[in-house]
């Protein structure tokens, strides 16, 4: 379980970023935080896990206090926090293999790191993840050979062998198309079912929030104005959380869901079969 309690960030401009934030996820619930440009949203996500220092407040990981711990400590304790970024955060002269077993980097000495020797078990866990997320075919291909789409879905398959007990995705669609967008949305989803672990993701299109998480957050100027099932994410609440802007969507609504198929049954819609071409 994930806690914030009061979590605050101001910037040495001054500029305040995040407000007493308080939330709570647990299970295997979806989360997608939504809000308008420099809400927060990034500030939030990395203040989690501390690439971003807190200045008040505090993040609890199943009761294990986060913003107190020293580097070591940190270190160990970020191995249970997977996180799925924006550009990817790839080493593109490496193989998609490698890639994904970075993921277990935190749990083997630096000695088998530089020889990038990895037990067993990990070398097998990697091949199912990327099975799952669809590129079962592709381990000895470099990074850089790839799509944007295929990218992503490497990052996602290295934050789930850590074995986290939350995976944080910031941004994971701002750099993809539509369609590719949605099946990273799917796996995303897919994810916190099968391996039973919440999900947050910082997303700016609120039609994929609004499609596939089971709650929202909206952030507005640093503060939470909005926490609740999607179902519950009226026009009224868009107002409040966008102040007078227009939420932002994906290109083209070609292939997503009637909005009210989620209002109906209060949960994301099924997944499509991925394919590894995107």
């Amino acid at each position: 379980m994930l806690e914030t309690e009061n979590l605050g960030k101001t910037y040495p401009t001054g500029d305040e970023a995040l407000r007493d934030v308080s939330v709570t996820i647990d299970g295997r619930e979806v989360v997608a935080m939504i809000g308008p440009s420099g809400a927060g949203k990034s500030t939030f996500v990395r203040c989690i896990n501390r690439l971003v220092e807190p200045t008040t407040g505090r993040v609890l990981l199943d009761d294990r206090e986060l913003t107190g711990l020293d580097d070591d400590e940190l270190r160990n304790a970020r191995r249970e926090i997977g996180m799925v970024f924006q550009e990817y955060n790839l080493v593109e002269r490496l193989t998609v293999m490698e890639n994904v077993l970075s993921g277990r980097l935190g749990y083997v000495s630096n000695w088998a790191a530089l020889r990038r020797n990895f037990p067993p078990e990990d070398v097998e866990r990697a091949y199912e993840l990327l099975e799952l997320v669809g590129l079962d075919d592709m381990e000895n291909k470099r990074v850089d050979e790839l799509s944007g789409g295929q990218r992503q879905r490497v990052g996602i398959a290295r934050a789930v062998v850590q074995e986290p007990k939350i995976v944080l995705a910031d941004e994971p669609t701002s750099s993809l198309d539509p369609e590719t967008s949605r099946d990273v949305m799917e796996l995303l989803t897919d994810i916190a079912v099968e391996r039973d672990v919440p999900v947050l993701i910082n997303i700016h299109e609120v039609d994929l929030a609004e499609r596939y998480a089971d709650r929202i957050l909206g952030l507005h100027d640093g503060e939470l104005v909005f926490d609740g099932p999607t179902v519950e994410l009226t026009e009224e609440s868009k107002g409040v959380i966008y102040r007078g802007e227009e939420p932002p969507e994906s290109a083209t609504a070609v292939g997503t869901t009637d909005p009210t198929d989620a209002e109906t049954t209060g949960r994301r819609a099924e997944p499509e079969p991925l394919s590894a071409e995107d």
